[in-house]
């Protein structure tokens, strides 16, 4: 069995049912990093350079200081908490922040190791996706962005209310914001809009990608 050799005390993660071979973090091509209740304890060289920081300035650091904001932060934190139990792997797509303040997006995909608290050690990989961030969807909130992707799947606001835990009424209330924010007049209006810049090319067609959820266990983001 592969098993990857992570800090002090030996903690191991099972990569494939082979025999022998014990892996450091940094010996792996992809960024991976190794947390503790979304602190960062480990990074290899690739991670660390995806984010622009040496290994050892992150050691310790909360995963906050990789998010565009604490809003962000918190909001994939929950969905996690959720999705993430039970020793799953969970899979996700978000927009994170280099060291320079420049956004892109990645593919985060994570391992728990305990299987009653998500979060108390877990092992993520961060792939970077080459897709372009969109400057006026990111003018809106998390939250604003993740009702317009629901929104765009064609989904009613008691469905999208159910998946994310809120009321009927708040997606209401966020999508009239939207539209005026926009300087939309409707909800037709909000969705030829998203339809339009995916269209243009001004941003790729990720309307299932924000509420992607894929696990290796169970459908069901550090």
């Amino acid at each position: 069995m592969y098993r990857v050799y992570i800090g002090r005390p030996k903690t191991y993660l099972h990569v494939m049912e082979q025999s022998a071979p014990h892996f450091a973090l940094d010996d792996l091509p992809v960024p991976m990093v190794y947390a503790t209740h979304r602190i960062i304890r480990q990074v290899n060289s690739a991670f660390a350079s995806l984010f622009g920081y040496l290994p050892d300035e992150l050691a310790d650091r909360s995963f906050k200081i990789l998010y565009p904001g604490v809003a962000d932060f918190v909001m994939v934190g929950d969905l996690w908490r959720t999705n993430f139990s039970g020793g799953r792997t969970y899979t996700d797509e978000r927009i994170m922040a280099h060291r320079d303040g420049t956004r892109f997006w990645c593919r985060a995909r994570g391992k728990s190791m305990i299987l009653n608290d998500p979060f108390a050690r877990a092992v993520y990989c961060f792939d970077p996706i080459p897709r372009p961030v969109d400057v006026q969807r990111q003018a809106l909130t998390p939250r604003q962005n993740q009702i317009l992707t629901l929104v765009s799947q064609g989904k009613t606001n008691a469905e999208i209310a159910a998946e994310l835990g809120l009321s009927p009424r708040s997606i209401e209330t966020h999508r009239y914001r939207m539209t005026r924010q926009l300087g939309l007049k409707n909800t037709a209006e909000l969705v030829g809009w998203f339809v339009a810049r995916v269209q243009s090319g001004k941003v790729e067609d990720f309307s299932d990608s924000t509420a992607r959820q894929t696990s290796s266990n169970a459908q069901v983001s550090p």
